[in-house]
């Protein structure tokens, strides 16, 4: 018997009505007649019982209603994990800072690899503040990304790990070199070495405007850890997530400064576009990151 005699037999064992069988099977009545008959051949046994009046399963038509539906889940669920299989390949593209490479991807990254080795991972770094800009222009499949203060309808955000915005000072001669004014870092008097763009940047400069303060800011570059660099020189204070800090190789040539303002942290995760998430191997990369934050294996 082949699935699609199964798949008759079990159309007919539900309606209990050969008329209707053979309409919902797309069959002739003599056609789906002779099908039901070839299956009691190989049997050697009736599967119904029939009078003028009604139709019932005789006792070797029940046992094959169970066994058809078992095998006919099995079949399409063989089917499925057939044609999933086959559809994750391609390329899949992701988009992450240095920091957030070597810190919140390995795992991640490794995993993927494993599960899904036809596809071809194409792995892009830049400044943090960019991600965003890189997935909604289509460049991109997947960032790392901050979670934007204002949630765009197209992107969805998938939380990964809360990061701490901390200042950061050159160290002269094993002492924090920022000013402080009453044992805290004064920003009014601080030169600043600031990001271009991004969230850090919003925050500070809202903080800023909430205290009158305008800023003495001696540089403007791309990317968190560029910060670190120019404050390890002497180019003054800094403002950057707590991840970037701790991972930097420059970590202990600066200085965190304890008693500075505080900004809201940084909730960082995976930002893909909705349209994007509809492909087979995006939607797998994020379903694996979902599964790894809720500690399945």
């Amino acid at each position: 018997m082949d699935i699609r005699e199964l798949e008759i037999f079990l159309t007919v064992a539900e309606q209990l009505h050969f008329g209707r069988a053979s309409q919902a099977c797309n069959l002739s009545p003599s056609a789906l007649t002779r099908t039901i008959q070839r299956m009691e051949e190989k049997l050697e046994q009736p599967l119904f019982l029939r009078d003028n009046r009604k139709v019932i399963l005789s006792p070797a038509g029940e046992r094959l209603k169970s066994y058809a539906r078992l095998c006919i889940e099995e079949w399409n669920s063989f089917r499925s994990s057939i044609k999933n299989d086959q559809a994750i390949a391609g390329t899949l593209s992701i988009y992450a800072s240095i920091t957030a490479v070597y810190s919140l991807l390995p795992q991640l990254l490794e995993s993927f690899r494993a599960g899904y080795p036809e596809v071809q991972l194409e792995l892009r770094t830049g400044a943090a503040e960019q991600a965003i800009a890189q997935v909604q222009s289509g460049e991109i499949d997947l960032a790392v990304a901050a979670l934007p203060d204002r949630q765009r309808s197209a992107i969805e955000f998938l939380p990964m790990v809360t990061i701490p915005l901390i200042f950061i000072a050159p160290k002269l001669q094993g002492t924090v070199a920022a000013p402080l004014k009453g044992g805290r870092l004064d920003l009014s008097r601080a030169p600043l070495v600031l990001p271009q763009t991004g969230l850090s940047r919003r925050r500070l400069d809202h903080w800023l405007k909430e205290h009158r303060i305008t800023p003495n800011i001696t540089s403007e570059v791309s990317g968190n850890e560029a910060i670190i660099a120019m404050v390890r020189l002497g180019c003054g204070v800094g403002v950057v997530p707590e991840l970037v800090w701790e991972r930097s190789p420059f970590r202990d040539e600066v200085a965190v400064v304890d008693k500075a303002p505080r900004l809201d942290p940084y909730v960082v995760g995976l930002a893909c576009s909705k349209r994007n998430l509809q492909r087979p191997g995006v939607r797998a990369f994020w379903e694996l990151a979902e599964g790894q934050l809720s500690g399945r294996p």
